[in-house]
Formats: structure tokens, sequence, C-alpha cells
């Protein structure tokens, strides 16, 4: 079912059920009037025909007549039964047909209070009269057929409404709620358009805060991420293979040289030289792409544990004398704190290594070996690892672009690298949920720096 029907359903339910309030209300206090007004009515009755009974001799009885014609209606089907209560023998008579001997006994002990019953839709009040010594119970009664068709015709009349006011107001609901999501509709439709194939597509937005236009900025948002991750992908398929082919081309075409003739045991020698170096930087290469793809993993399968910064940083010295014993990587810890709970990072040690490490050979590399400082600070339950090289930097017009795999800056031409250390290192530090920030100047060097939360 559609979130317009179900609102429009609702809004007519929430609406019946006012109605249905309203309606019983109404009928309830408008039964209790039209009653109580009958009720006054036959008990005023009641006390006249006592007067005109028993009274005839102190005031003019033709009197009460004319009253009584004046301003008294004769009620539908009105009866009047007098009847005599022998206290001593504690009879009453006569007797009137279908009332309860128990109302008699409360008209005695109400002592000329009016008291009423009702049988078969017919209503009966009596008084206890005393006159002459003698007791007597004076009954009036009547059929109530003035409420009677009042209620009929009112409870009629609050079906009919009812039943019209349901359906106009689920009329009225289903058009309205029709109105209301119509943007809504036209976004689907519009969203339905969008794939692949034309991602640069957005949505129109309109001025405004409402629910509607929050909506399209957010689609806008989400198609921008899209589009960049499709592009990005696009780009790291069309630069991985590139970067793997030119190895792959050279191992082929220097395999074809050696075999087309007989060669000496030192040209053989230079050749299969030239195809192992080939193959070590593809294997190189493959490596740094598995690493990149596996960190872009959520990080929950990931081996964690508590790392201390201090002691990953001289692994990372130690990595970094081994593989290039010519650097210059100055470690600077300053004032450490002595908690070590302050100087701990909960993640893999690995990946954090491969992070640092990378970053460190890009600033000797970049740098040809002049210093590079190392350094590491806690401070308000984060630490920050900073590297600082005096290298060749990055031109401010490319910065923006360091962390898509495979970009090399444009002065890096003579320089060997693939352009993954980076991409590589901020998914590590990511994963982490850590930030890493770099800020470089062309021709004065490059810094980085990575920021963690301390025992997390």
């Amino acid at each position: 079912m559609k979130i317009q029907t179900q609102t429009a359903l609702l809004f007519t339910v929430l609406t019946a059920l006012l109605i249905l309030f309203l309606s019983f209300t109404t009928y309830y206090f408008v039964s209790r009037f039209a009653s109580n007004d009958f009720l006054k009515r036959l008990e005023l009755r009641v006390r006249v025909a006592a007067k005109l009974r028993f009274e005839q001799n102190k005031v003019s009885t033709a009197t009460y007549h004319e009253l009584r014609r004046q301003y008294l209606e004769v009620l539908p089907k009105e009866q009047e039964y007098l009847l005599t209560w022998d206290s001593a023998a504690n009879t009453i008579e006569p007797k009137v047909t279908g009332l309860p001997q128990s109302f008699y006994w409360r008209v005695i002990e109400g002592q000329g209070k009016t008291i009423y019953i009702e049988k078969n839709k017919v209503h009966y009040a009596g008084i206890l009269y005393h006159d002459d010594g003698k007791k007597y119970l004076v009954i009036k009664s009547a059929v109530n057929e003035y409420a009677n068709r009042l209620l009929y015709t009112l409870a009629r009349a609050k079906v009919a409404t009812f039943i019209v006011g349901v359906l106009l107001v689920f009329t009225v609901g289903i058009f309205f709620s029709r109105k209301t999501f119509q943007p809504l509709r036209q976004l689907i439709m519009k969203v339905q358009d969008i794939s692949a194939h034309n991602l640069h597509l957005r949505l129109e937005t309109n001025k405004g805060k409402d629910e509607m236009t929050e909506l399209a900025h957010t689609f806008n948002t989400m198609l921008d991420r899209l589009q960049t991750a499709f592009e990005t992908q696009n780009n790291f398929v069309s630069n991985a293979s590139h970067e793997l082919r030119t190895p792959l081309t050279t191992i082929m075409g220097e395999a074809d040289i050696a075999l087309k003739k007989a060669r000496t045991n030192e040209e053989y020698r230079q050749s299969l030289q030239v195809i192992l170096n080939e193959a070590g930087k593809l294997d190189h290469l493959t490596s740094s792409l598995l690493a990149l793809a596996q960190s872009g993993f959520d990080g929950k399968k990931q081996r964690r544990s508590l790392v201390r910064m201090d002691e990953l940083l001289c692994e990372v010295k130690q990595a970094v004398d081994e593989l290039d014993p010519k650097n210059q990587v100055q470690l600077h810890f300053g004032e450490l704190p002595l908690n070590e709970q302050e100087l701990s990072v909960e993640g893999n040690y690995h990946l954090l290594k491969l992070a640092v490490t990378n970053i460190v050979m890009n600033a000797c590399k970049y740098s040809n070996d002049r210093p590079v400082q190392l350094s590491l600070q806690a401070v308000k339950q984060k630490i920050r690892i900073g590297i600082v090289d005096q290298g060749i930097g990055i031109p401010a017009s490319e910065l923006k672009y360091v962390f898509d795999p495979f970009y090399r800056a444009s002065n890096t031409n003579r320089f060997e690298g693939y352009g993954i250390g980076l991409p590589l290192a901020r998914n590590i530090v990511r994963l982490h949920k850590g930030e890493l920030v770099i800020k470089s100047e062309e021709g004065r060097g490059t810094t980085v720096e990575i920021m963690l939360n301390a025992g997390s």
C-alpha cells in the first residue's frame, strides 16, 4: 500500500473516531435532556392530579382544570391511577397491571417524593398523598413518544452524517495526500532515470527547507559521491592496467629477443637480469595493489591490539634503515606521557607500520636522503605523528590529487614510484578512525600529519 493511501486512511480513521465521539456525546446528552424533561412533565402532572383529587374544597376545581388545559398538554397515552394504602392491613388496592410490588413500597417510603419507573417503554411516576387520615398512591403513566421520535431521527441523522463524513474525508484525504506526495513521485521518476551511464544527471532542487528539498539535496550529494567513486574506479583500473602492462611488455620483449637466435652466456645473463628486475617491479606493484585493496575493508576482520606508537616508530626507523641505509631519518619524541595508555592506539600493528613506513620512505626518496624528521606527540587523548622532509614538495594545484591511486605529481618524473603509497596510508589511517593531512610547498618540502585517538 502506498504511503499516500496509508496517510489518507489514517486521516480518515482519526476523523471517523472524532465524528463517532461527537455523535455519541451529542446523542447521550440529548437523550438525557429529553428523558429528564419528560420526567419533569410527568411529575408535574402527578402532583396536579393529586391536588385535583384531594384539594377541590380549598381551591376551585374549575381553576385547576383551566390551568391544566392551558399549560399542561396531554402526554401520549397518559393514564392516571389512584390507589389506597391501608397501613394497618398493609394492603394496596387496586393494583396497576405490570407494576412490581417494590415500586409501591418505594413510593410509600418516599413520603411525598416522586418515584419513577419504566416498564415496556411506559414511564410511571408516583407519590404518596395524605388526606383526611387516609393514605393514597397517585400514579401517572405516559409514553415518551416525542423523545423516542427525536432520538430515532437523531440516530438516523448521525449515521448518515457519519457515512457521508467518512466518505468525504477519505476523498479529501486522497486528494490532499496526492498533492502532498506529488513532489516525491516526481523525485522517484527522476531517480529511476539515473543509472551508471548517466550519473552526471542531478535532481532539481527548489528554494526552501522542506523535506522534499532536503531529500533532493541528499540524493544529489549521494550521486556526487557515486560519480566520483565510478570515475576513481575507472581511473584506477585504467592506471593499474597500464602500470601492469609496462613490466609485462618489457619481460615479453626481452624474452622474445633472447629466443630469436643463439646468444652468448653473458647476453643471456643480461636478458635474464632485465626479466628479473621487471618481475620484481611487477611483484612489488601487485603486492601494493593487494595491500591497497585490503585497506578498503571495514577493519572488523583485522586483528587488533594495543599498539605503542613510540615502539612502532622505532620499528619504522629500523625498517627504513634496512631499505635505505643512506637515510637521515631523525626521531623526535619530545616530552611523552608516563601513562602507557596515552601512547597506545587500538589497531593493527602491521597496517599502521606499513602506513608510516610508506610515508617516511616517500619523504626520504623525494628529498634525496636529506634530513627527515619523524616526531611523536600525545595531547588531549590524541596521538600526533609528524613526518617533515626538505624535498621537492608538491605543486599547490596538484595537492588535492595526491590521494588518487597511481597519481604522481608533475615534478616526480625522475623518481621511481607507482603512486600507491599515500592512498594506502590514508586508507589505513581511516580504518583506525584517524586523519591524515598533507601540507606542502614546491621546492621547500612536505609535512604529513597523522592524528589518531589514544587508547581506541
